[in-house]
């Protein structure tokens, strides 16, 4: 009989080759991820107007990481978390909406994308379910579409395909309807019966939030009480988005006391992610047809909450955009009130989970991540200090003022590569090719940009940039032969014919 543990991780094999060290005992996963929820939400991390007792409790009893990175958008995180692997390997640095969406006539050409998960790639799931591990899903999935599921969850016929025993019913609409939760009380509950049903061994349970994703809604008696404290209707801080992040909270804290209830507690490792930084304002981009100036700037059309001290939020490559909450509590193995400092990125979930498992990978498979145990276990890990960590997003999504870039954090130092175009500080759209060095030791905000008083230091991190990209086959963003300033900041679902179509992933 397997023995196991638990372990709970909240937010954001055929022949095998490669082995994890075994572990005394394999613990039960519970991985809880939640979408758009920035870093200041929680109270352990500065967050103050919303209480979040139940994720406090959780960063109380193990650890709170203060540098976990993940994608600026949602999908590609997804895609992150399920393969270990950075978006320019797998393929899918864009969000996929059936059947295609994209930016045409911008500046910069877009680069096909992987829109739709391999059914015969590796994930997570696939490498538990191979160490004995009984699967489990619930909540959003967004990455695929069509017969095998697509943004609101993961067909349940078809969850096989990507290693998943469990899969309830694709959630209905009507949960993302006025007074509603978007789910998380539906997607809380399947997982407090999935974890009941599945006691006799190691399990691994899959939370998917579709919160705090907009458009937000929450209980009316929950967004009353934010009311009946003074906040009102219009964002930043309304009243329902902060009723939103309160259920959050809510449905940790009945997680939790389950496993309390049923004796599991001690035997899961728990962890807290999200997707992508917080929703602090939505670009208005629609507008921005001529006539308009060369540099026209962005206004907003939705405000929901300010991500400071990081700079912006969803959807960009500074820090409000990718750097998020993590919290993880392993009973017996993370000292209670840990606080790890170390970056690492959503390319580690997957080999953590695997090595605290004893899961094996397949020889075809690459990890770019690497195992967080030894971290969690002593709250350092040399080999971890000085590793370089990565985005690439060859594409646009202009509500969010995202434009082709890639990025490589080292030794404190972030340098970003504007392909060809941005937004800079101002909300001012500028054109041009354009590197931004930081030092986020002392300028965690990202307000001076050092990119031409450390030119030694710029040359070298855009070199080891360019090297990583060389390495997995992958280039910059060129000129686009279709630019058109009069539909340049269009966004349409129209695929024109020169566009090439999806490609396979690494």
């Amino acid at each position: 009989m397997l023995i196991k543990k638990t372990v709970i991780i909240i937010s954001t094999l055929a022949l095998c080759v490669l082995s994890f060290a075994a572990a005394a005992a394999k613990p039960n996963i519970l991985f809880i991820l939640t979408d758009d929820q920035g870093w200041p939400t929680l109270g352990s991390y500065g967050g103050d107007i919303v209480p979040t007792p139940n994720l406090d409790r959780l960063a109380a009893e193990g650890a709170r990481f203060t540098a976990a990175y993940v994608t600026p958008i949602c999908t590609p995180t997804r895609a992150t978390l399920l393969s270990g692997q950075y978006t320019a390997r797998n393929g899918m640095f864009k969000v996929i909406i059936n059947p295609w969406y994209g930016s045409p006539w911008a500046r910069m050409e877009e680069l096909p994308n992987v829109d739709h998960y391999p059914r015969d790639g590796f994930t997570i799931a696939k490498g538990l379910k191979s160490a004995g591990y009984t699967t489990g899903i619930m909540g959003k999935w967004h990455l695929t579409w069509g017969r095998d599921g697509g943004y609101l969850g993961l067909n349940p016929e078809y969850a096989h395909l990507y290693g998943f025993d469990y899969a309830p019913p694709v959630m209905s609409r009507e949960e993302f309807g006025p007074g509603q939760d978007r789910g998380v009380m539906t997607f809380t509950d399947q997982a407090i019966e999935f974890i009941s049903a599945n006691k006799d061994k190691p399990w691994f349970c899959f939370v998917s939030h579709h919160m705090i994703h907009s458009d937000v809604v929450a209980p009316d008696d929950i967004a009353q009480e934010y009311r009946d404290r003074g906040f009102g209707d219009i964002g930043p801080n309304r009243a329902i988005y902060l009723a939103g992040l309160d259920i959050i909270d809510r449905s940790v804290g009945k997680l939790l006391r389950h496993l309390d209830d049923i004796g599991e507690s001690e035997d899961t490792m728990v962890v807290f992610l999200t997707d992508n930084g917080g929703v602090d304002e939505r670009h208005e981009h629609r507008s921005m047809q001529p006539p308009h100036p060369v540099a026209p700037k962005f206004g907003y059309d939705l405000r929901e909450y300010s991500n400071a001290p990081l700079r912006d939020g969803k959807g960009s490559n500074y820090e409000g955009g990718i750097r998020v909450p993590m919290i993880v509590r392993w009973p017996g193995e993370i000292k209670p009130g840990t606080v790890i400092d170390t970056p690492v990125h959503a390319i580690d979930i997957a080999p953590t989970f695997l090595s605290a498992a004893s899961a094996t990978v397949p020889s075809n498979h690459h990890l770019d991540g690497r195992s967080l145990t030894k971290l969690m276990r002593t709250g350092t890990d040399a080999s971890l200090d000085d590793r370089p960590l990565y985005q690439y997003y060859p594409a646009y999504d202009f509500n969010w003022g995202l434009t082709p870039s890639a990025s490589i954090i080292r030794g404190g130092y972030k340098l970003i590569e504007f392909f060809g175009d941005r937004v800079d500080a101002n909300k001012q759209y500028i054109a041009g090719h354009h590197i931004e060095l930081y030092n986020l030791n002392d300028d965690l905000g990202e307000e001076n940009d050092l990119a031409e008083v450390d030119p030694d230091r710029t040359a070298d991190l855009t070199k080891q940039l360019h090297k990583w990209m060389d390495g997995l086959g992958v280039k910059a963003s060129g000129l686009n032969p279709h630019h058109d300033p009069d539909r340049a900041f269009l966004t349409t679902t129209t695929r024109p014919d020169w566009m090439a179509p999806s490609r396979q992933p690494n």
